[in-house]
């Protein structure tokens, strides 16, 4: 028996896991629908995917709230799981699961997959025979990405730094990447038996004036921890910025730089596919100006040339989704894309130049750290705050640089703290900021910025 096999076997041996049979899972996979597995629609579908977000804790309901998907289009199937589960808290869960079932209430925030089982979601997965994305936050996925395969879910979302840094505290980011590790290690293995397992980054981080840098930076470097490992198909993602040129900018950076990065590592065999988020900040209380800006997310989706959007719903504003909400917002997504026909092809060279500038010269200061593995480069980057998230709560993250907007709307960098960014690439970014230096001004500046939707 191998290592990881070892390692597996006590990862199941969990009390709230029951019977887990290697050999029916790998059977079942082998065998599987390949309209499950969203790496065969990016083949197959000459289409943008269209993929909402949603859950519920108990069955019934996310049943229902896949038909009401199904009825509306929808492309790919979320599973958002439960914060309870998300900390590996699986006896809270199964509480507030048992009472979820008891008074038809909501007493958790998703699905918690673990506790349901993996025999028992497999009937509802099989059931729609449509892909499914799981979508949770946590740094230590291990358990819960095996009841997830097993179950029929063949695209799993999230990485060490992306389910990491923008979520928990003080969380030990070594461990968040020996635990991925785990998992993509799991989906390699998985991939050989049918359509490849999908693993899919999360680019928003804390969806709260992300440099465009950075966020392209950790997508590579968690493309690249994951292909390593044996995964053959992966999808970069990033989330609308506030302007639609910056996000064209930043699709054409991020699709480029994923196939040099590949290729110089030796992953030309890697299918790569991108994903865009639709507005991730604060959302306009006003549901007409919501409803534009689904919209116009939809259009840069399709101007970007996304493989996958996922979208938001005009209820945003106000708390949870219903089922019906999230099946409207799928619609006008649906529609919107299906009358855009013959977009042009848009760019701002100066701006793709020195954003590329910046990825490389932070990958660069990646690689050259001195550790002998490439978790380990990044994990001393992050702690050396080469990598630096604006907003992370993580004890670990620097939290040094500051952005704002400039008069067009872009991101930019104002403090680089850490960054190594060029004197060029760095005032590039600063000669387009028009803001005093008085403190009071920059905060007022931030929380603008930060509120620019609303």
């Amino acid at each position: 028996m191998d290592l990881l096999q070892r390692e597996r076997e006590a990862i199941l041996n969990n009390d709230y896991v029951e019977n887990f049979d290697f050999a029916e899972v790998e059977e079942f996979i082998k065998n599987a629908s390949k309209d499950l597995f969203i790496s065969h629609h990016f083949k197959t579908k000459n289409k943008l995917l269209v993929q909402p977000r949603g859950g519920f804790p108990t069955y019934e309901k996310v049943f229902k709230l896949y038909q009401e998907f199904k009825d509306t289009g929808v492309d790919v199937l979320p599973l958002t799981i439960d914060s309870n589960t998300r900390l590996n808290d699986y006896a809270t869960s199964q509480k507030m699961l048992r009472l979820s079932e008891e008074s038809d209430m909501d007493m958790l925030n998703g699905y918690p997959l673990v506790n349901h089982g993996y025999r028992t979601t497999r009937k509802m997965m099989t059931h729609y025979n449509t892909p499914i994305s799981l979508r949770h936050g946590t740094p230590d996925a291990r358990l819960l990405v095996e009841i997830a395969l097993a179950s029929g879910i063949f695209e799993i979302e999230g990485g060490p730094i992306t389910y990491l840094l923008p979520y928990s505290k003080n969380f030990p980011l070594d461990k968040a990447f020996l635990y991925w590790k785990y998992v993509e290690k799991v989906c390699a293995k998985y991939s050989t038996l049918n359509e490849p397992i999908n693993r899919e980054s999360f680019g928003p981080l804390s969806a709260t004036l992300q440099l465009p840098s950075i966020v392209i930076v950790i997508q590579l470097l968690e493309m690249l921890l994951s292909l390593e490992e044996g995964v053959k198909s992966f999808s970069v993602s990033f989330s609308q910025t506030g302007t639609l040129l910056q996000d064209i900018v930043m699709s054409n950076v991020i699709k480029k730089q994923a196939k040099k990065y590949a290729k110089e590592f030796g992953f030309e065999d890697a299918t790569i596919n991108l994903v865009y988020h639709q507005w991730m900040g604060a959302f306009p209380r006003d549901k007409s100006h919501a409803d534009s800006l689904i919209t116009m997310g939809a259009v840069i989706a399709k101007l970007v040339g996304a493989d996958k959007i996922i979208t938001k719903t005009r209820a945003e504003a106000y708390g949870i989704p219903t089922k019906e909400e999230n099946g409207d917002a799928v619609s006008k997504v649906q529609y919107t894309l299906q009358i855009l026909q013959g977009l042009p092809n848009i760019t701002d060279k100066e701006e793709e130049e020195n954003l590329t500038l910046q990825v490389d010269e932070i990958m660069q200061a990646v690689f050259n750290d001195p550790a002998d593995t490439l978790w380990r480069k990044v994990f001393n980057s992050i702690k050396n705050g080469i990598i630096d998230i604006p907003f992370s709560p993580h004890i670990i993250n620097n939290n040094k640089v500051i952005t704002v907007r400039d008069k067009d709307g872009h991101i930019r960098v104002y403090d680089k703290g850490n960054l190594p960014l060029s004197k060029r690439s760095f005032e590039f970014d600063k000669n387009k900021i028009a803001l005093s230096k008085e403190k009071n001004t920059l905060v007022n500046k931030i929380i603008t910025d930060i509120g620019i939707m609303q």
